[in-house]
């Protein structure tokens, strides 16, 4: 089963902020420490961006939060490479280990580091944000 979602009082007014700033449809917000990830409609990752990174960075000065934008897909694997897109992930593999759903995603070697991040932090980030949406429970980095 998917993970629950639960919006804070705070995490709606993050959305609503979103929306406002990009003029796209938030379909989740989460909040970790230092991040924001917002999941936008499918074929909305762009215009939420904005032209040069424009919405981000701004959205980056309101809140003092790094903002992760990724676009939903209905299908697991794309969504899975959508979550890791900033490190060029070349393909998505999901398989059954037990009962549990598990991705690994191969990226650009030379981002493998940073798409894990200090201490698996960015790993479980999107570990998180995808078994919010898929039943996926675990993901690898490759």
């Amino acid at each position: 089963m998917s993970a629950d979602i639960v919006l804070t009082e705070d995490t709606l007014r993050y959305i609503s902020l979103f929306e406002a700033v990009t003029k796209t449809n938030i379909i989740d917000c989460m909040e970790t420490e230092d991040k924001l990830v917002y999941v936008v409609e499918k074929g909305q990752g762009d215009t939420a961006v904005g032209k040069k990174g424009e919405h981000v960075i701004k959205l980056k000065d309101l809140t003092g939060k790094n903002i992760q934008v990724v676009e939903y897909s209905d299908d697991p694997a794309q969504f899975v490479k959508n979550v890791f897109h900033i490190y060029d992930p070349q393909k998505v593999e999901i398989e059954q280990r037990g009962n549990i759903t598990h991705a690994t995603v191969t990226v650009d070697p030379k981002l493998k580091g940073r798409a894990i991040g200090k201490a698996g932090k960015n790993l479980r980030i999107a570990r998180d944000i995808v078994n919010r949406h898929h039943e996926i429970q675990s993901i690898s980095v490759d």
